[in-house]
């Protein structure tokens, strides 16, 4: 994104909500429950077709690489040909792949179909949701930003964590699988057709004196910012970041269901209080990062508690059988660990506070890579160790990311501004 971007200082905003994109920010909402939907069944659906855990994970891998693609760009995509436009982009391509998957793939259990169209869909729910974040970067004034961007995470996470996880355990009995995937379609639509006209606000008016040479210029930064170690280091703790939650969503629903004894409405629920404890603590995470210090809190609260949770989600429901209080307990501890990685938005605008731009497209493909290689690490152990390998590999990556926070050199003083512009709240997606 731009690194001088700046807002009308006659935006509203009402707790730092700007008026102005309300309805984009309920069509976040909406969109998320669309594409969360099948994220905590979709794989136990896979092998009930008949295929293996391996494919079903491959599935995943396909999916998290081509949003990994599409995160690093979709930012500069929006501000060439404007927030509104990639979005539409976004919706429309979601629902033509999705159609695509479950018609050619799942339907007729073709597995090559299901890898391409599935893949081809991951395309689209990065260009949807980080346009979005690249208008409020521009709406929002600079002094609001983070409170901007908190609401948009707060947003997301009711989306794809509660009403995506919490309505499958509904409508599975109801309409099935199927049926449920279908539905999907709806919140998509809805949310994309709010994006196209509720929106009320001009994105052109932020851009009057800048020209494409601008974002075009980010992204051939967006590669040689490589260059600067420091900015390395940080890619590699926010792919750390998330390996447990996307490689969990491969593995889990088959364990807790088959493995332990929980129903799938059951395990639907215990996986969106996840979702639901990060509503809360994103924001906590985002106020205590900036007194106990950006780096230490990740370093402690976020690799070591992650490493902690990773291994309690596995062995304490094994232990205790499927008894729900266990499972939600080890779901809103984990939700409380992997929020603490919140820092990391601000962190890497710190870095390069001359190129925020190329910095924070680096923190996007990070996060996107996050999606690529926890269900990537799944399909290549679980064949060779296990489920319990799987979880033991997870948790010492944890480990690594907590040593590498060491080498992590972030001067939370060097700008007060890095920290009101950039430190987006998330569940670091």
């Amino acid at each position: 994104m731009n690194s001088s971007l700046t807002a009308s200082p006659s935006k509203k905003l009402v707790f730092g909500l700007p008026i102005a994109l309300i309805w984009g920010y309920i069509a976040i909402a909406f969109f998320m429950t669309g594409d969360g939907i099948e994220q905590a069944f979709l794989s136990k659906y896979i092998v009930d077709l008949g295929f293996s855990t391996q494919q079903a994970s491959l599935v995943f891998t396909v999916y998290g690489l081509t949003v990994a693609v599409a995160s690093w760009f979709s930012g500069v995509l929006a501000e060439i040909t404007g927030p509104r436009r990639t979005m539409i982009i976004g919706f429309v391509l979601w629902i033509i792949f999705h159609i695509g998957f479950l018609t050619f793939g799942l339907e007729q259990k073709n597995y090559a179909m299901m890898l391409i169209m599935y893949g081809i869909r991951g395309v689209a729910y990065p260009m949807f949701i980080y346009a979005f974040v690249v208008w409020i970067a521009y709406a929002a004034p600079k002094q609001r930003l983070a409170s901007a961007m908190g609401w948009f995470w707060c947003m997301y996470s009711v989306g794809v964590g509660v009403f995506g996880t919490y309505l499958p355990s509904f409508s599975i009995p109801a309409i099935g699988f199927m049926g449920t995937l279908w539905s999907a379609i709806l919140f998509i639509a809805i949310g994309g057709l709010m994006a196209m006209f509720l929106i009320k606000d001009d994105f052109n008016s932020y851009k009057e004196n800048t020209t494409n040479e601008g974002p075009l210029r980010e992204l051939l930064r967006g590669i040689t910012i490589a260059k600067n170690p420091q900015i390395v280091i940080a890619s590699a703790v926010r792919i750390i970041n998330q390996i447990s939650l996307f490689g969990f969503v491969v593995i889990l629903p088959i364990v807790f269901t088959e493995q332990i004894g929980f129903t799938m409405s059951e395990w639907l629920r215990i996986w969106g209080a996840v979702y639901a404890t990060t509503i809360f603590t994103n924001l906590m995470w985002g106020i205590l990062g900036d007194k106990l210090g950006w780096v230490r809190q990740v370093r402690w609260f976020g690799c070591i508690g992650m490493a902690i949770a990773t291994l309690m989600f596995y062995y304490l429901p094994i232990s205790f059988g499927p008894n729900i209080w266990v499972g939600l307990f080890v779901a809103i501890f984990f939700g409380f660990a992997i929020a603490a990685f919140v820092p990391m938005s601000a962190i890497f605008p710190t870095l390069e506070p001359s190129h925020k731009g190329a910095a924070v497209s680096m923190h996007n493909l990070s996060a996107g890579l996050s999606n690529f290689v926890g269900p990537a690490i799944v399909t290549a152990v679980v064949p060779i160790a296990g489920v319990e390998g799987a979880i033991w590999t997870l948790t010492i990556l944890y480990i690594v990311g907590f040593i590498l926070t060491f080498f992590m050199k972030v001067d939370q003083n060097i700008s007060k501004s890095a920290t009101d512009d950039n430190q987006s709240i998330e569940i670091a997606h």
